[in-house]
């Protein structure tokens, strides 16, 4: 372990005020964003989109299921993957403790993946888990709203050096690194008013750490989240962890 400021109580008191001044200011900040997300205008969306659910075909009406909200992750689980990414599979761990809170606030939460549903379903008994997925393999929807792209749009991205994260991750899905960036994750908030479906609001990147509960706790230890000097990406499957401490 690194060296780090050993101190006295007192001292340790005094910085952690100062900090704590910077945390409440940011917690009102955070407060403040949340708002001005809620202020957003809505889009309506005018385009008919069909998923394959465990229910069978619906339309984006009917992911609703009965409720007023809807907020959609699109997981990375392309038609050339073999599994689900691992960073989209460590965050969907939190998930099913989630839904039913959701729901009791007029919100349905699902995943949305291009991945033919057999594919998903699989990997869903694989994990454990048993939050909604379903497949928008027959479908724009993941293209229309920035989650897919096409091997055309990707292939600048190729031409460089792809970086070894990529590769690994591209690797644990059983697929290349082309077939890998196809897919990004994006987390997407839908609104049903009279009988009308409007999007209102979309993140990506760094906006969908909120979902990677373990990252802020990470956050909050000594070392962080230590991944700074680290030549090969970390996270894993949470059925995998022993296996690659193993080697």
């Amino acid at each position: 372990m690194a060296e780090h400021t050993v101190g006295t109580r007192e001292e340790w008191l005094r910085a952690r005020n100062e900090l704590l001044e910077q945390e409440k200011e940011l917690t009102r900040r955070n407060d403040e964003l949340a708002r001005r997300r809620r202020e957003l205008p809505w889009v309506k969306i005018d385009k008919e989109y069909r998923f394959e659910t465990d229910e069978g075909t619906k339309t984006l009406a009917e992911l609703f299921d009965g409720r007023s909200q809807l907020l959609v992750y699109n997981f990375m689980f392309g038609p050339e993957y073999e599994a689900g990414c691992p960073v989209c599979s460590s965050g969907a761990d939190t998930f099913d403790g989630a839904v039913a809170h959701l729901n009791a606030r007029d919100v349905t939460f699902l995943c949305i993946s291009r991945a033919p549903l057999e594919k998903l379903q699989a990997y869903k008994r694989r994990m454990g888990w048993r939050f909604p997925w379903v497949s928008s393999h027959a479908s724009d929807f993941n293209f229309d709203f920035q989650a897919s792209a096409t091997k055309e749009q990707i292939a600048p991205f190729l031409e460089g050096d792809i970086p070894p994260a990529v590769v690994q991750l591209a690797t644990a899905c059983g697929t290349d690194p082309a077939g890998y960036v196809t897919e990004q994750p994006v987390l997407n908030a839908f609104v049903l008013s009279d009988g009308a479906v409007h999007q209102s609001y979309s993140t990506s990147a760094r906006g969908l750490e909120i979902l990677l509960g373990f990252y802020p706790m990470l956050d909050r230890t000594a070392m962080g989240r230590n991944e700074g000097s680290d030549t090969e990406f970390w996270l894993r499957r949470h059925d995998e962890y022993e296996t690659a401490h193993a080697r």
